[in-house]
């Protein structure tokens, strides 16, 4: 059967792949583009295994919340680049990812890799196949579920970066969105002191106890400064300590308070945290890209 520049172009759309690779895989099934594709297929999973071991540091945060409030998921999906992570292929992979996690119930990244998507591939496939397609190493990294939820979820996405959301109960809509904007925005561990572990408190104490007594102040007034510096530092990482974006003068303490509104938990995830991101001379980079490696 000849090699058609028609028939390449479709397998080219098809799989997104080259088009010297598209012809070749034609070649080698004498025309038989089902066969082309499978054949392709296998060979990306072979290229994403060989990417597999590339840093994912960049990419996207993507949230999903039932109609009704009652569920959500928040899910990290990483590319090696921020190129990729806007790269229209990797957004609709991404989406439908998490489309698929919210309607599947899943638990974690590794339940949800496993799934069918609308598509009729496994999520797992279907990012193997945006691998070929992008050339970069994409990762399912995380993802945290929200059930069994008392009041209702709110969420905040910061660009594509940054994805919070809060569980609260007794506030409208407005409020909801304000406290996960803050959250985006502040960071903070725990909600409330109460929540803070003991071993993190006592750590902290012992270290401004010791800063205290190294700034040569009076020993009768160590324990008044070391409490008064563990005060300010539950004021900067739970949320109800610490001083509102949108209005400084009050704590969202007190503004939850005034709103007769309690947040429960949240979730706060940014992409690639808590990853080292290996640096790299672009020219290498380039040149690397080029050889397909």
């Amino acid at each position: 059967m000849a090699i058609t520049a028609s028939l390449v172009k479709e397998l080219r759309e098809r799989t997104g792949a080259g088009m010297m690779e598209c012809k070749k895989a034609l070649v080698e099934t004498a025309g038989d583009i089902e066969a082309a594709i499978e054949a392709m297929r296998k060979s990306g999973q072979a290229k994403a295994a060989k990417k597999a071991g590339r840093t994912a540091a960049d990419g996207v945060v993507e949230i999903r919340i039932s109609e009704d409030g009652k569920q959500g998921v928040v899910l990290e999906i990483n590319s090696e680049t921020d190129f990729v992570a806007k790269d229209e292929n990797f957004a609709a992979f991404a989406a439908a990812a998490a489309d698929t996690a919210l309607a599947a119930e899943v638990e974690d990244a590794a339940a949800l890799a496993a799934l069918t998507m609308a598509s009729g591939e496994t999520v797992d496939a279907a990012r193997e196949a945006l691998i070929t397609k992008v050339g970069e190493n994409i990762q399912l990294r995380r993802l945290l579920r929200f059930n069994n939820v008392e009041g209702r979820l709110h969420h905040y996405r910061h660009g594509t970066r940054i994805g919070v959301i809060v569980e609260l109960i007794d506030g409208d809509e407005v409020l909801g969105r304000d406290i996960a904007m803050h959250i985006a925005a502040t960071n903070p561990g725990w909600v409330s002191e109460d929540q803070v572990p003991a071993e993190a408190v006592a750590k902290e104490r012992e270290i401004f106890r010791a800063q205290a007594l190294d700034s040569g102040k009076p020993e009768n007034i160590i324990d008044k400064i070391t409490e008064g510096r563990v005060r300010k530092f539950f004021e900067e990482v739970t949320l109800h300590g610490q001083a509102f974006v949108k209005d400084a003068e009050q704590t969202v303490g007190d503004l939850l308070k005034k709103a007769g509104a309690r947040v429960k938990r949240f979730a706060r995830f940014e992409v690639g945290e808590g990853i080292e991101k290996k640096t790299e001379n672009f020219a290498e980079e380039v040149q690397a890209q080029a050889r397909g490696v």
